[in-house]
């Protein structure tokens, strides 16, 4: 089987251009690797696909993204057969939309500062993700339900998330929306952006305000792997039919198990453990990844 590297340059940095490939072509003569063929350029200029006979190992991939970082390119690598995802799952806060949706409600509690510092610790690891969200709601009890409606106006998606689903999807991709935040969100982001499906957290409401408390079952990383699971039997596709992308420590699971996972702007406990992770570019770059060209991309 033969595989491919990707590089693709971000908005406002150097483009993709000759000297990057024919040093990477030398980086690969120290793990006794070569190209095989031409360059394919994607879109020329931004991203381009380089062949290979063998599997890229992590040392590689570790290699070329810090030798492609001065100029702000990312690296994707991946099999040639099956390139193209036949069902996306996506994370939502800081992937498809910029915020974390709790850090925002929080402002309007004037806690803003407090649970941010809970979500970094649970984002990053180093707090499970159930307990840092029923600590996080804890502090909500008693905030207006009318502030969930005026947080969502508030949401930014991320550049290139409508691009991603609305490709995906008309390419034949099921997409799904599949978070740790609420359905609140959830389902009027998932809406906006062309989700087939979405899941996430429901919040207990009583009185127009929030209780305090999550209603059960908790959707966390091990319910994200259920639901990647659970679309491919539905589907009748196979692991290596999926590709999912996100951001936290909470992602991971998905991300390994998925046919292909992307860490986008990742956590340091990401970036540590998934190859193929988006550090500079929009979302479109995991569009290149899977290997379509700027024609193919809806904008």
């Amino acid at each position: 089987m033969t595989h491919v590297v990707t590089l693709v340059a971000s908005e406002g940095n150097p483009d993709v251009s000759k000297a990057h490939i024919k040093e990477l072509e030398s980086i690969l003569g120290f793990y006794n690797m070569e190209t095989a063929g031409k360059p394919l350029w994607l879109d020329k200029g931004r991203a381009v696909d380089l062949s290979l006979t063998v599997k890229p190992q992590g040392a590689l991939m570790l290699h070329l993204r810090d030798f492609l970082s001065k100029d702000k390119i990312d690296v994707f690598a991946g099999p040639t057969e099956n390139r193209r995802k036949k069902l996306l799952l996506a994370d939502m806060d800081s992937t498809i939309i910029q915020e974390e949706t709790l850090d925002e409600l929080a402002a309007y509690a004037g806690l803003k500062d407090e649970i941010a510092a809970i979500t970094q610790e649970a984002m990053e690891g180093r707090l499970d993700f159930a307990q840092a969200l029923h600590k996080r709601v804890g502090l909500l009890k008693g905030l207006e339900a009318a502030k969930l409606a005026e947080t969502l106006e508030n949401m930014a998606l991320s550049p290139g998330a409508e691009s991603l689903v609305r490709t995906m999807g008309k390419h034949g991709a099921t997409c799904v929306l599949v978070s740790g935040g609420f359905t609140f969100f959830t389902g009027a982001i998932a809406e906006r952006t062309g989700f087939h499906h979405n899941h996430g957290n429901t919040l207990g409401i009583t009185e127009d305000k929030l209780t305090g408390t999550v209603v059960p079952p908790i959707l966390d990383k091990h319910a994200k792997v259920s639901f990647l699971n659970k679309y491919t039997t539905d589907l009748g596709l196979s692991e290596n039919d999926s590709f999912a992308i996100g951001d936290g420590a909470n992602d991971i699971p998905m991300l390994k198990a998925a046919g292909m996972g992307v860490g986008y702007r990742p956590k340091p406990a990401v970036a540590a453990e998934i190859h193929n992770i988006i550090v500079y570019g929009d979302l479109t770059a995991a569009l290149y990844a899977q290997g379509y060209n700027k024609k193919e991309i809806v904008t």
